[in-house]
């Protein structure tokens, strides 16, 4: 009987691709794959290590799996991501319960890496983070058949002055757009709809190996697939965002008019204290310029609230802000000092409190003008991408182009006929949530 991997997943989109690419190559090695870590006799934890929050979800999910040494028929547990790459020796030191473990840049040896464990070794292979998917390279989603990301990057150049990120997954890297359109077309001819561009600035794509932003062309031919109906773009940057990227996402009608711009503050002083490129009259005149120009543009964006130094002004301006620009999403979250960060020496630190007061302020406010903007699709017919049924609401629920997985709301719906998942179906909303719509499927034609 062939050994049994059960896989753990954590962290965000990018580490999610990684996984997927580890579980490709241990299938393709005669590995079964289990939804079930109990009955596993491999358990791999792909970690994260981003902010304190997520590395102390790894260490409880690391310790989870270490039970199933004793309680189930684990004999190996090896432990791979974000947090080994930055954290490698202190876990073989401190976890005698792990047989192994690989950073960000072993994800082609995962394979040879459980050879090493079977073999008697207790492997650390963690090295400078220099690899990038290449198409060729199996690959098992974890995401619904219709939906998969597609990371066209690795790393980051960015070196924001409270991010960690370019230590552990070393600088950016595009991929080949050849190889990019091979991976999508692999996908989209294995059932795929709805394809979701991914890096740690995707707006980036192209400097280091075209000497040019080719995002807009890379898209431009994503969108020729045609089997693929969505094309969704997540983590762009402010200042890298193209005149021809705007005017793609205006005309195009497969790239989702979803903009996700993560900010992280508007004060100058702050932005320049986290070494972010760009500065607040730069970035209002980029909303305005989406607003105008793409009719219909969901933004979505993130903060960083308790920076450093972040005066009662500094907060209440970002909060002004906010009002101003009415953001569809936004997530807002206090700043957690990383280690080895320049961030982390910085006077100012604001209390846990003041911390935690700020965050609730800004989301009660984001609810507020969330609940307005989905108030305002009441009565409107919107495409939506069926997902699934759900049994408390007694209702089928999907996302429109407005809606990435995971993230966002949902759209709860009513169906005198069965709707499959991946199916897309036209809904009238009736009612509407802070993050939810509902409404009654229709007879168009989505």
């Amino acid at each position: 009987m062939a050994t049994a991997i059960g896989f753990i997943s954590l962290g965000c989109a990018k580490n999610r691709v990684d996984s997927e690419i580890m579980l490709g190559q241990l299938r393709q090695a005669g590995y079964d794959i289990t939804g079930d870590i109990n009955q596993a006799d491999v358990i791999i934890v792909n970690t994260c290590g981003f902010i304190t929050a997520a590395k102390e979800e790894s260490i409880a999910a690391i310790l989870d799996a270490a039970r199933c040494k004793i309680t189930g028929r684990c004999r190996v547990l090896l432990v791979a991501g974000c947090l080994s790459q930055r954290y490698g020796n202190e876990l073989l030191q401190d976890l005698p319960e792990i047989d192994g473990v690989m950073g960000t840049g072993a994800v082609p040896e995962i394979v040879a890496v459980l050879k090493r464990i079977h073999a008697g070794e207790r492997p650390l292979a963690v090295s400078a983070p220099g690899y990038i998917h290449q198409s060729q390279v199996p690959r098992v989603l974890t995401t619904p058949n219709y939906t998969a990301y597609l990371k066209i990057a690795e790393g980051c150049d960015n070196c924001c002055s409270y991010c960690a990120i370019p230590a552990i997954r070393g600088p950016y890297r595009s991929r080949t757009m050849d190889d990019i359109i091979n991976e999508a077309r692999l996908l989209c001819s294995g059932g795929v709809r709805e394809l979701i561009v991914a890096a740690q600035e995707t707006t980036r794509y192209g400097r280091d190996i075209y000497g040019r932003y080719a995002l807009t062309g890379l898209l431009q031919k994503l969108a020729l697939i045609e089997e693929c109906r969505w094309i969704r773009i997540m983590y762009c940057y402010p200042d890298s965002f193209t005149e021809e990227l705007v005017e793609l996402l205006a005309t195009s009608l497969k790239i989702c008019r979803y903009v996700d711009l993560p900010l992280q503050h508007i004060n100058n002083r702050l932005l320049r204290m986290m070494n972010r490129r760009g500065n607040k009259e730069s970035i209002v005149k980029l909303v305005d310029k989406l607003r105008q120009n793409i009719p219909g543009v969901t933004l979505r964006t993130t903060f960083i609230v308790g920076f450093p130094g972040e005066t009662e002004q500094e907060f209440n301006e970002l909060l002004d802000f906010m009002e101003q620009v009415k953001f569809e999403r936004a997530g807002v979250f206090g700043y957690s000092p990383e280690e080895g960060t320049p961030a982390e020496a910085l006077p100012g630190r604001v209390s846990d409190e003041v911390l935690a007061e700020r965050v609730d302020q800004a989301m009660r406010l984001q609810q507020r003008i969330s609940l307005a903007h989905n108030h305002n699709k009441v009565g409107q017919v919107l495409t939506v991408l069926v997902e699934g049924w759900d049994d408390d609401a007694k209702m089928y629920w999907g996302r429109t182009e407005a809606d990435a997985p995971d993230i966002d709301g949902r759209v709860f719906f009513t169906s005198r006929t069965v709707a499959r998942e991946g199916d897309f179906v036209r809904v009238k909303v009736l009612d509407a949530a802070e993050y939810d719509l509902s409404g009654v499927r229709t007879n168009e034609l989505a």
